[in-house]
């Protein structure tokens, strides 16, 4: 349980660093857009070769693994309408002013688009006891331009650093919980439970890249962002081949 959270504060904490570097430095938005949409590149590939595959095979035909990403995309989708109501609806625009009052929207927001990838870094430590290096490389990365984004949003609405930096903690330790519960809630879990929660998550992984990332990363990147879309999905792929090198 202890390794859940650790290596789930890991991931996260690409969510502390990219608070700093966005509270500190000017980072220009055709380099964030850019940014954005290579770690989006790194997350399509892990939810396409660490969850959903791993789903179909774990779901043996059953057609879990579709009830699952269908289950997971269309939560995402009202509950994120939901939370976009009360204004966190831009919360990883780039250009966005996010004022002091939001700080609640903006905590409830980010929590709903890491929770899914948290879970799953708890799930990958169920039977062999091993992390997804795939996974983890993925979130991590995938955090890092969500949250400068979401900072010089903050920095745009007159927030302190301090402030901002702790927030950032905040999130990434709430999330880090959500990897010890995948890896507690599902310990004794059947290979059809774990089709679903695979598959429910890649689901909620991909609307949330459909409707936050790609727009902002293609908005301000240009169509170069494509480029780093697929170098961000080709190095994930290469992170898979080698973890699982041994088996090929």
């Amino acid at each position: 349980m202890l390794n859940s959270f650790i290596w789930g504060l890991i991931a996260t904490s690409s969510l502390v660093l990219g608070g700093f570097i966005g509270a500190w430095f000017n980072i220009g938005r055709r380099t964030l857009g850019l940014i954005m949409a290579f770690g989006a590149g790194v997350l399509i590939s892990a939810v396409a070769y660490e969850l959903v595959y791993e789903a179909v095979k774990l779901g043996k035909g059953s057609g879990m693994a579709g009830f699952g990403i269908l289950a997971g995309a269309f939560t995402f989708f009202f509950t994120d309408l939901l939370i976009g109501k009360i204004g966190a609806n831009r919360r990883k625009a780039i250009s966005g002013v996010h004022e002091s009052n939001l700080a609640v929207p903006i905590v409830l927001a980010t929590i709903l688009d890491g929770i899914p990838e948290s879970i799953v870094i708890g799930l990958g430590l169920l039977g062999e006891g091993k992390v997804s290096l795939a996974m983890l490389a993925a979130v991590f990365i995938s955090n890092l331009p969500e949250a400068i984004a979401g900072t010089s949003g903050m920095v745009a609405g007159a927030w302190s650093r301090k402030k901002i930096l702790l927030l950032w903690l905040i999130i990434a330790i709430i999330c880090s919980f959500a990897s010890v519960a995948g890896y507690s809630l599902f310990n004794d879990a059947s290979p059809l439970t774990l089709s679903f929660i695979q598959a429910f998550a890649g689901g909620a992984i991909l609307v949330m890249l459909a409707n936050t990332m790609f727009p902002e990363a293609y908005e301000h990147g240009g169509k170069l962002a494509g480029i780093f879309t697929v170098l961000g999905f080709s190095s994930a792929v290469f992170i898979v081949l080698l973890e699982h090198s041994t088996n090929l």
